[in-house]
C-alpha cells in the first residue's frame, strides 16, 4: 500500500472517490472543508492506495504533533471503498498509523460516520482500530429516524403525534426558506439562552455554505401567516442520510409546536426524496446523556447509534 499526503493533482480523485465511497459523507468533501479560513487548520489528509488505486481517504489536520479527523467537521476518520475485506482494512489502518509515527505523530484522533452512513453496512474498521491498538475516546449517541415508514404519525409517540395535529390545526405551515438570517437570529437567542453558547458557525459561514452546497442545505422554516416561528437546517450528508444540523424555534411562539410539525414534513420529504434515515444529532456530550432530550427525539420513533471517537497513543 502507498500512502501519500494530498497534493493539488489528487483534488478530484479526491472527490470523486468521496462521492462514491461505501461511507463517504459531505464532511469527507474538500469542497465542504474549504469553507474554513485558510489559517484556521494545518491540513493533513490522507489518500491509500494499493496497486495505484485509492482505497480510502482520511481527512485529518495537524497540531503540533497531533493528527485529529477531522476537527471541522461532524465526522471524519477513514472514507472506504466499498467491499474492502477485514485483512485489506486492518492493513490500510496499520500502514496509515506506521505513516504518521515516521512523520513524528504521538497522537490520532478520530471520528467515524455511524453505520447508517454506510451504502454496505460493516464494521471491519472498527475492528481494524481496535486491533492496530485504538481505544474509545468517546461512545456519543445520536437519534436516527428510519424513513421507512408510509404514514410518519403512526410512528410518532401519542405525545408527539397531538402536538403536531395541534400544530397543523393552529394553522402552521412549514416551507422550504433563505431567510437563513432570520433563523440564525432564533438559533442565537434559543442556544444562548437555554445552553450558553453560540452556534457552530456564523451566520456568515453558513451563508458560505449554503452558496456552496446550494441543495445539499436546506432551512425547513415553520411559519404562523409570515412569522417563521421555528426552523431546521438540514445538511443532505450523502444520498442515504439527511442530518439536523440545527434545530430552533421562537420561545414566544413555542405553544404552537413548530418543532413537532418541522420534524413531520421533513421526514415526509426525506421518504419522498428516496431517503433512509434522518440523523437528529447526539443527544450526549462527551458520553454525558441529555435524558429529556433523548426522551423528546425518541418520540419521533428515534433509535440510538453509536458515534464513536477513537485515539491512539503512538
Amino acid at each position: 500500500m502507498d500512502i501519500t499526503k494530498l497534493a493539488e493533482k489528487d483534488r478530484k480523485g479526491w472527490e470523486d472517490f468521496a462521492a462514491n465511497a461505501n461511507n463517504g459523507t459531505i464532511f469527507h468533501s474538500l469542497k465542504f472543508l474549504s469553507y474554513h479560513p485558510a489559517d484556521r487548520f494545518r491540513d493533513h489528509h490522507l489518500l491509500i492506495r494499493e496497486r495505484d488505486n485509492i482505497i480510502a481517504l482520511f481527512p485529518a489536520v495537524r497540531e503540533d504533533s497531533a493528527i485529529i479527523s477531522h476537527k471541522g467537521a461532524s465526522y471524519g476518520g477513514f472514507v472506504l471503498a466499498e467491499r474492502l475485506g477485514i485483512h485489506t482494512t486492518y492493513l490500510l489502518v496499520e500502514h496509515v498509523v506506521q505513516y504518521l509515527k515516521n512523520e513524528g505523530m504521538t497522537r490520532i484522533t478520530l471520528t467515524q460516520p455511524p453505520l447508517i452512513y454506510y451504502r454496505e453496512p460493516d464494521q471491519y474498521i472498527d475492528f481494524a482500530l481496535m486491533k492496530n491498538g485504538f481505544s474509545y475516546l468517546k461512545r456519543d449517541v445520536t437519534a436516527v429516524i428510519p424513513l421507512d415508514c408510509a404514514e410518519p404519525l403512526q410512528s410518532f409517540h401519542s405525545d408527539a403525534r397531538r402536538s403536531t395535529k395541534k400544530a397543523l390545526r393552529e394553522g402552521v405551515r412549514v416551507r422550504i426558506s433563505d431567510d437563513y438570517p432570520r433563523f440564525y437570529e432564533m438559533l442565537k437567542q434559543n442556544l444562548g439562552m437555554r445552553h450558553n453558547v453560540t452556534p457552530t458557525h456564523s451566520l456568515e459561514e453558513l451563508l458560505k455554505l449554503k452558496k456552496m452546497f446550494p441543495h445539499e442545505i436546506i432551512l425547513f422554516a415553520a411559519y404562523v401567516k409570515d412569522r417563521m416561528i421555528g426552523g431546521m437546517v438540514n445538511f443532505v450528508a450523502n444520498p442515504r442520510v439527511i442530518l439536523a444540523f440545527y434545530i430552533s424555534h421562537d420561545n414566544d411562539y413555542q405553544h404552537y409546536r413548530p418543532v413537532n410539525l418541522l420534524f413531520y414534513e421533513t421526514i415526509r420529504w426525506g421518504r419522498t426524496m428516496g431517503f433512509k434515515h434522518l440523523d437528529l444529532g447526539t443527544f450526549t456530550l462527551n458520553m454525558a446523556p441529555n435524558w429529556g432530550l433523548g426522551r423528546f427525539k425518541e418520540n419521533f420513533a428515534a433509535r440510538g447509534f453509536l458515534r464513536d471517537t477513537y485515539q491512539l497513543l503512538i
